[in-house]
């Protein structure tokens, strides 16, 4: 068995979400060597010292047999000791489980309970199978059972959907509609859609490891402040026991394997907190480091067939932010530019909200490559506030599913495309 305290060669499936540019950061600071795959060759990784090798491949959207005969080949020719999905490549990575089983260790489920809580009609189920506290839900899949089956306000969500994509607050008829013809002129309406009663109350999000059912590893957090398209722009973590007893509860039922997340609302009007949506995977761990809790760590551990000790349980009240988004949120908030630029005031100089407060996702300070991001994004949105929807925008992509390359990957005939070409019969990427 390989030793995960020794520096290790990961690979890590993607490098343009949040979640994975934080997971480079805490590798790199252990001293893992890292290596990235993205469609993107402007993705977040890439500007990172702790990036040793960036590797340009197939978008997983539209090319999913393409995306993972390359990480196999990659796997196969550069000889890595973890594959470390970040984003939805796990779901790709939980099909193709035993094509990859020999390159490199992984953690991930079985698929079929993988794609179980993927969906979040599928989740919402399994909350009402074990009696877990969610808002009021009602799956729907036609037009006219949305209008039957919604009261104002609410929140309607397409039963696949990541990053805040595919979701829409209705708190009136206009809304109604909007939302309608959204759904009907994207297709979503020919699957299911969830309609939730909107619970007024604070977001916050909780993250785990399991090993092979067994919780190891738990944190929490609570938003201080919105970024862009609902994100966290600051951050809090806290203790939550009665969170983390439901994520108990859901992991030894699924018998989980992996890292396993998910999203909270803690409601003004009472104690109880109600799940509302499921990733499996980490999402941005960055905050549970800070707080004493190394999520990576140990999913590393687990990807390598270690069985590890429950860690305890991390600090509250540690507080980080992520400059990016709190500038993108700001100005899609309708700030000018003066509230720009006493926004960046405030961040540099920890004041206000930012007091205390540990940057996240561009570290300057110990990654001087990510101020290449951070500055590009602030004079974009000085030079100009209302971009900052379409720069939000430009994380939406071809590192992430849609239903088209999900129904592709589930189809019976993915694999079997997939067995006629092996790893060793195409050029090293």
């Amino acid at each position: 068995m390989i030793d995960a305290k020794k520096p290790l060669r990961v690979l890590v499936s993607e490098g343009s979400s949040t979640s994975g540019r934080e997971t480079i950061t805490i590798l790199g600071l252990a001293g893992h060597h890292v290596e990235v795959c993205d469609p993107s060759r402007w993705c977040l990784a890439r500007y990172s010292r702790f990036v040793r090798k960036y590797h340009h491949c197939p978008p997983l959207r539209t090319d999913p047999a393409g995306y993972l005969r390359f990480v196999e080949r990659l796997l196969a020719s550069r000889r890595f000791d973890v594959l470390l999905p970040t984003h939805e490549q796990g779901f790709l990575f939980a099909r193709a489980a035993a094509r990859l089983a020999s390159h490199a260790g992984v953690a991930l489920p079985d698929f079929a309970v993988y794609r179980a809580v993927h969906s979040k009609a599928g989740f919402s189920r399994l909350l009402d199978q074990l009696g877990l506290p969610q808002p009021p839900t009602r799956i729907v899949r036609s037009a006219d059972e949305l209008r039957d089956g919604l009261r104002f306000p609410s929140v309607v969500k397409t039963s696949v959907g990541t990053a805040s994509r595919g979701v829409w607050f209705v708190r009136d008829a206009g809304d109604l509609n909007r939302a309608l013809y959204d759904l009907e002129s994207s297709g979503d309406l020919a699957g299911e859609v969830l309609v939730q009663d909107l619970i007024t109350g604070t977001v916050e999000k909780a993250q785990s490891v399991f090993c092979r059912g067994t919780l190891i590893g738990f944190h929490a957090y609570r938003q201080i402040a919105a970024g862009v398209g609902g994100g966290e722009a600051i951050k809090e973590s806290v203790s939550r026991p009665a969170i983390r007893a439901a994520l108990e509860r859901i992991g030894a039922h699924l018998g989980w394997h992996g890292a396993l997340s998910v999203d909270v609302i803690m409601p003004l009007d009472s104690a109880t907190p109600l799940l509302i949506d499921c990733n499996p995977r980490l999402v941005e761990p960055m905050n549970a480091y800070q707080s004493g809790t190394d999520l990576v760590d140990l999913l590393l551990r687990v990807s390598l067939g270690e069985t590890p000790a429950p860690l305890a349980e991390s600090r509250a009240g540690v507080r980080t932010h992520l400059a990016m988004q709190a500038l993108l949120g700001n100005a899609s908030r309708d700030g000018t530019r003066r509230d720009l630029i006493r926004e960046c005031g405030r961040i540099a100089a920890g004041e206000g909200l930012y007091r205390g407060s540990t940057e996240e996702l561009t570290p300057v300070r110990l990654d001087w490559l990510s101020a290449v991001p951070l500055g590009m994004t602030a004079a974009l949105l000085l030079a100009s506030p209302p971009i900052a929807a379409s720069l939000a925008r430009g994380g939406f992509g071809a590192h992430l599913l849609d239903r088209g390359s999900i129904r592709t990957i589930e189809s019976e005939q993915f694999l079997l495309g997939l067995s006629a070409s092996r790893p060793g019969e195409s050029q090293d990427p």
